[in-house]
């Protein structure tokens, strides 16, 4: 947009200096001719004079002294046409077709003593003429050859001097345009960069009130709004989570009577209703889990805008840490897990030389665990393989198996909340964990992408930006 603007507003600056440049060196140019064609109207009469006095007495030598003295001075040819003759002066003929055209105009009483206006570029000479005698009878006639190289050398130094000034406005111009177009716009980035921060993390910083006045307005109204919505949204926010949180007690409290009820109980048929109400009891809790984790990876999305290494909630960014160890922990507390389901859990080598990523540890362990557990849970029996890729621009924690995977429409709708597989509906679970994942990976600055892996199954990979530092080295690598 602020080149769009500022090319509109370059073009009339242009277009102005244009204008007002063209202005000038027209003028200038009627100005020097208008100048030239009186000096030379004025000689050109004093000459008429003289040459009618040479017809009177018939004496043409102060004529001749008259006109070499004139052709001397400016280099400039002149013929004076009498009844007894013709006298020249500078080398011009009569026999010009130019002269002669001039002297038959004036033989006829026309007098011809215009210039055409001045041009710097062109070339060559003109001639002016005019009659004389009395007011019955002409006599003769006076033609001047006028050299406009002088006259056309000045104006070409003044258009030299209005072009320098013109290009000085013009960049003047130029610039008082791109500051006006910054001061005007930047309101609007700034609009638009709330907007998508709001959009993303629910949560939009005060702008400053800058620029015309109808932005700065503008600006106004949308701080009062965007700080109504964050305080919408982060109340309902903490209004889940305190449900959640509240409604432990109660569960907990009614797992003691169904624990106490147990005992109480006679027939198997009473036991495994019983066992039952239990296991609904214990899937509200899980949900209840996941729902204070999604709550808190939520409330993480709103502190920490999703850019690259993001700051933490103290407002200091964290530490570039190695994920390999993080990977290699979870991986070796998720092995009882896979051995109860059949699975191999594989870890692969360690990345080398060790690469780093900003990301708070605690929430990658999270991360990690939530993608172990779902390949484990919804994969059972195959080869789950956890890894440490690096990328010339990215640094990748994977976790592959390769069981049954998951079709593309399922990979788009797996990070919704609570969305779970057809197939997968025997399984127990919330379907929270990839919503989760996703939170935490946009906290910290990475992304959870789903693909397909090779041959077959599910890659979840949390993708993180390489540190500038670390992402050279592995340019050449044939697994970059």
């Amino acid at each position: 947009m602020r080149l769009r603007v500022l090319g509109i507003l370059s073009v009339l600056c242009l277009l102005l200096v244009f204008l007002v440049s063209g202005t000038i060196l027209t003028s200038a140019a009627r100005e020097l001719t208008q100048e030239l064609q009186i000096n030379r109207v004025a000689s050109l009469n004093r000459l008429a004079q003289v040459a009618y006095d040479a017809a009177g007495d018939g004496d043409t030598s102060r004529l001749q002294r008259e006109m070499d003295t004139y052709s001397g001075l400016y280099g400039e040819g002149i013929v004076v046409r009498l009844q007894q003759g013709t006298v020249r002066s500078g080398g011009l003929r009569e026999d010009r077709a130019d002269v002669q055209e001039a002297l038959t105009r004036a033989q006829l009483n026309l007098n011809d003593t215009s210039l055409a206006t001045l041009q710097p570029f062109s070339a060559g000479s003109e001639v002016i003429s005019r009659s004389f005698g009395s007011a019955s009878q002409v006599l003769g006639a006076v033609v001047m050859d006028v050299d406009l190289h002088t006259a056309r050398q000045k104006l070409l130094e003044r258009w030299v001097v209005v072009a320098a000034a013109a290009a000085v406005l013009a960049a003047v111009l130029l610039l008082g345009a791109a500051r006006v177009t910054g001061w005007v716009l930047r309101p609007v980035h700034r609009l638009n960069a709330a907007v998508t921060e709001l959009e993303e993390t629910g949560r939009a910083g005060r702008l400053p009130e800058e620029g015309p006045p109808e932005l700065r307005e503008l600006s106004r109204s949308f701080t009062a709004m965007a700080q109504t919505m964050s305080a919408s949204i982060e109340s309902q926010r903490q209004l889940i989570a305190d449900t959640s949180h509240q409604l432990r007690n109660p569960i907990a409290a009614l797992r003691l009577r169904l624990d106490v009820l147990q005992l109480e109980l006679k027939t198997a048929r009473e036991h495994d209703a019983a066992a039952s109400a239990l296991a609904e009891l214990e899937r509200v809790e899980e949900i209840l889990d996941g729902v204070l984790k999604l709550a808190a990876a939520e409330h993480r999305v709103s502190e920490d805008s999703a850019r690259p290494f993001s700051s933490s909630p103290s407002g200091k960014a964290p530490e570039p840490v190695d994920p390999y160890p993080v990977l290699q922990g979870e991986a070796e507390r998720a092995g009882a897990a896979a051995q109860r389901a059949g699975s191999r859990l594989v870890l692969a080598e360690p990345p080398q030389p060790p690469v780093l990523v900003a990301c708070h540890p605690a929430e990658l362990a999270q991360m990690v665990a939530e993608l172990l557990n779902n390949a484990i849970k919804y994969a059972p029996a195959a080869t789950v393989t956890a890894a440490v890729r690096v990328h010339p621009d990215t640094v990748t924690v994977e976790i592959s198996d390769d069981g049954p995977g998951l079709s593309a429409e399922e990979r788009t709708a797996a990070t919704t909340r609570f969305w779970r597989a057809q197939r997968h509906s025997t399984v127990r679970g919330t379907g929270l964990g990839m919503t989760i994942v996703g939170k935490l990976a946009a906290a910290n600055g990475g992304r959870l992408v789903l693909a397909e892996a090779e041959p077959r199954g599910l890659a979840a990979r949390i993708e993180f930006p390489a540190p500038a530092h670390a992402a050279e080295p592995w340019k050449d690598r044939p697994d970059a």
